[in-house]
């Protein structure tokens, strides 16, 4: 315990950075209800109202969609079923040791279609740290949250038969009664993928009020008084007299045993009071979020920048806990066995290498030691650096993207991982095919041999290359680095691979198979076939680590930039290719009426800055600024598509700031517009870095002239180290282009063409 309270002094000591600890109550101008009201077939960003820590191990929601709906909560749903514990990192992905409890008065309702509470969001109350709500029925229910832990208070009306209801889901389970005790406790296996055999989540639920009433279901069966109970999918229920009082309740869980989970409760909750953990973690979420402050926005900028902020700090989250010595442990979904160490699960590295953990290596670099600590446990544990984990490997999506994390956080100085380990695992990873398609790399032996993964031969075949060819870049950047001149050698050539799938007769990025033959006929607007959620447009600025090279293959810089520019003109068309039908990807993009552009999905979010590496910095300030006023807002239809586990939200921060990681694995940001007056980054190291754009507004878009600590600034881009030792980058804006700054060779980011700078 000693261990554990020096630490959180440290960590509140790092994060507070020489600064008052609450400048500000950023947290309150959070909407978790942002991106809310979406459906399978049309996404305005698929979220849920998240009340949780950062990174937590446990989220809680309410739910208004039946058990086992990836759409667990719908803004426009009129009643809630229950308030889950849960792990769901997305709707396509789902959730898994989840649980959830409901209030009942008078008539006790087990199954989930049917105990729905109504209730208007005139009464609700979403904040990261603390959700409200008061159903018609009059039951008001809050939650308040700690990492692993939750304080839940539910006020009854002064009716007959108050009731709480735990469902355990269907999956198979364990539920054992304490009535003297006034608790629950217990395990549940339901899952969606990805786990070992002896996965669990163990649960502990205690009541601060006597219990009058108990009993265990499965189905309608009822085991007669029974205090305890395993089967497929149990029920309990409990009945309370509060006799006009707040009924509260304390619970936690474990993914490593009961007793953890007790011990779980026990260090973050105690006997500390609901209000008391709703005020720590309020002041948990104001201290991360003050670590990027802003002014001169408008109340719903505010609340749209702080809002994915918050979406940002949620994924990935945390897999380890804390024993009884305060020493960091996990259970591994990777071989069900405990070990030291970090672990962290539920992210898609495909989505949020681009923006997410790029922010994470600038603004909390201590996260980033953890998570990349945590991908080498996961290659110990299992073999494969995982790309879409939750928990264990899943079947989604293409690339290695796991590399980027490593070779990032190595280039921005944080050391919580071997480099050699580091690249057998890349290596091993590159060049190998792990137990399902998205493990290791699919099509690895044809992609080595022929520089290109083949089409029809591969399913997307052409992203996978584009992918590789980038994450070989990162082996080759890492290598570089720490001294492996043979491996060095080896993946700078083939991080040129990206060429290869380029058809300079259609002018975009296309599929080709293994005779070299192109796919024909060729339309950039047709979806699928060697391309994952997407067209040729949108992929065919993924050459991130060579924008250069990319370049002379268009036929150099004008024609490129115009390309990038047509992208926007186009007619917003599309044809559904070889998805067969009208997948919610391709109606998102059409109805943001932006031309081919889909920044409803994450390979293109770099696109637009790339007018930086092409001498015309101000096409990318323009577009920048058309795409953050039209594409976001804070409400319940806030996003354009997907959000995605904070990379649709980390776009918006870098943009909004006014620079951008096109490339992770450089030590350079691309500049774009940034949307407020000023803004201010407060570092790790107690620095800060201000941007101050002064004449900034929605109509001066456009970068007059720059200054970084007083000295004359014109390049496209700012460098991690500027960044990070602090200082004043002094813009002038104005609403008219500045088309001579910017245009030197000198003034553009690298490429891998050109020499790195």
């Amino acid at each position: 315990m000693k261990v554990m309270k020096f630490k959180n002094i440290f960590l509140l000591l790092v994060l507070a950075a020489s600064k008052p600890l609450f400048s500000a109550n950023p947290a309150d101008k959070v909407n978790p209800l942002m991106g809310t009201e979406s459906t399978y077939a049309f996404s305005y960003g698929n979220t849920y109202p998240a009340i949780a820590l950062p990174w937590g191990m446990n989220f809680w929601s309410p739910q208004t969609g039946a058990n086992r709906d990836g759409w667990m909560y719908s803004y426009a749903q009129k009643t809630i079923c229950g308030f889950r514990q849960t792990h769901q990192p997305s709707p396509w992905i789902n959730d898994y040791g989840t649980f959830s409890i409901m209030p009942e008065v008078d008539a006790l309702v087990y199954a989930d279609k049917k105990r729905g509470a109504a209730y208007t969001h005139a009464n609700e109350t979403a904040k990261p740290y603390y959700y409200s709500v008061k159903f018609d029925n009059g039951i008001t229910t809050e939650i308040a949250p700690t990492e692993r832990a939750a304080s839940l208070r539910v006020s009854f009306p002064d009716n007959e038969a108050q009731y709480i209801v735990i469902d355990a889901y269907n999956g198979g389970g364990s539920l054992t009664i304490d009535p003297s005790g006034r608790k629950i406790t217990g395990f549940v296996k339901n899952n969606s993928g990805g786990v070992p055999s002896n996965f669990a989540n163990y649960i502990v639920i205690e009541f601060d009020q006597p219990i009058a009433d108990y009993g265990l279901y499965y189905g309608e069966k009822q085991y007669s008084k029974a205090q305890s109970a395993s089967d497929d999918h149990l029920y309990a229920y409990l009945k309370f007299d509060t006799k006009g009082k707040a009924l509260t309740i304390r619970t936690a869980s474990s993914f490593i045993s009961n007793a953890q989970a007790q011990l779980n409760l026990q260090r973050e909750i105690g006997t500390t009071s609901f209000d008391g953990v709703k005020n720590q973690a309020q002041q948990t979420w104001n201290t991360l979020l003050n670590k990027l402050e802003i002014s001169g926005a408008t109340t719903e900028q505010e609340s749209t920048f702080y809002s994915c902020l918050y979406r940002t700090l949620l994924f990935p989250r945390k897999f380890y806990e804390l024993d009884a010595q305060g020493k960091t442990v996990h259970y591994s979904p990777y071989d069900g066995k405990i070990h030291d160490g970090y672990m962290y699960t539920d992210n898609g590295f495909w989505d949020t290498f681009r923006a997410v953990h790029p922010l994470f290596t600038l603004v909390y670099p201590h996260i980033s030691a953890e998570i990349t600590s945590a991908l080498i446990n996961a290659y110990r544990e299992g073999g494969w650096l995982p790309e879409w984990a939750s928990p264990g490997h899943r079947e989604c999506m293409v690339g290695n993207n796991s590399v980027s994390l490593l070779t990032d956080a190595w280039m921005k100085g944080i050391r919580s991982f071997d480099p050699k380990e580091a690249l057998q695992a890349m290596t091993h990873t590159a060049n190998n095919q792990g137990p399902i398609s998205t493990v290791g790399r699919n099509g690895f032996k044809e992609y080595n041999e022929l520089g290109y993964v083949p089409y029809p031969e591969y399913h997307e075949a052409s992203a996978r290359t584009l992918e590789y060819a980038y994450d070989d870049w990162c082996i080759y950047q890492l290598a570089k680095a720490t001294g492996d001149k043979p491996t060095a050698d080896i993946y700078a050539k083939r991080a040129l691979n990206y060429r290869n799938v380029f058809d300079k007769e259609a002018g975009f990025m296309n599929g080709r198979n293994a005779r070299g033959e192109w796919r024909r006929p060729f339309d950039a607007t047709e979806w699928g076939g060697p391309f994952t959620e997407g067209s040729a447009w949108h992929y065919n600025w993924s050459a991130m680590h060579d924008p250069e090279g990319l370049s002379q293959l268009m036929g150099g810089h004008e024609k490129m930039a115009f390309l990038l520019d047509s992208m926007f003109q186009a007619p917003n068309t599309f044809k559904v290719g070889t998805y067969g039908f009208v997948i919610h990807e391709m109606a998102e993009m059409a109805a943001l009426n932006m031309g081919q552009y889909g920044h409803g999905n994450e390979p293109i979010h770099h696109a637009v800055y790339l007018f930086d590496y092409l001498n015309k910095p101000w096409r990318a300030q323009y577009h920048l600024r058309n795409v953050m006023d039209k594409l976001y807002n804070s409400g319940s239809k806030g996003y354009c598509g997907d959000e995605d586990n904070g990379q649709m939200s980390a776009w918006y921060v870098f943009s909004a700031l006014g620079f951008y990681p096109v490339c992770p694995g450089t030590n350079e940001y691309a500049l774009g517009s940034p949307l407020f007056k000023k803004a201010t980054i407060t570092l790790e190291n107690g620095k800060r870095f201000v941007i101050d754009a002064s004449n900034n507004s929605q109509e001066n878009v456009y970068i007059q002239n720059a200054t970084l600590n007083g000295k004359n600034f014109t390049k496209n881009y700012l460098t991690f180290d500027q960044i990070r030792d602090g200082g004043t980058f002094k813009l002038q804006m104005s609403d008219t282009p500045n088309t001579k700054r910017g245009t030197l060779e000198s003034d553009i980011p690298s490429s891998l063409t050109k020499h790195q700078k």
